[in-house]
């Protein structure tokens, strides 16, 4: 199993141990991502560029982002494991369109 695998496995575990699968409909995680991407781009809301990169970011606010980055991460990867889509084969994929494209 690749790690893409191995956190999908875990999220699966933590779902069902909260019997949350019937909460979780291809519908209900895509509108989660969106959501909480949503949240990501509010912590980038009133940052110029500058202070939206890395080295510029107080401790607490990286902390921040990357929590939201793991929440978007979190209902993506949940989402494909119920759509059975393999991530790294349709990221792949994607990559060899644009490849072809840009």
């Amino acid at each position: 199993m690749n790690e893409i695998q191995n956190l999908a496995a875990e999220i699966k575990k933590f779902a069902d141990a909260r019997d949350w699968e019937q909460f979780h409909t291809p519908k209900n995680l895509s509108m989660a991502v969106a959501g909480k991407a949503g949240e990501l781009v509010a912590e980038f809301q009133w940052l110029t560029a500058e202070q939206s990169t890395r080295s510029n970011m107080s401790q607490e606010k990286l902390k921040d982002v990357e929590l939201e980055i793991a929440d978007v991460a979190i209902y993506l990867i949940r989402l494909a494991d119920v759509l059975g889509v393999d991530i790294s084969e349709v990221v792949r994929k994607k990559l060899a369109i644009n490849e072809s494209r840009f």
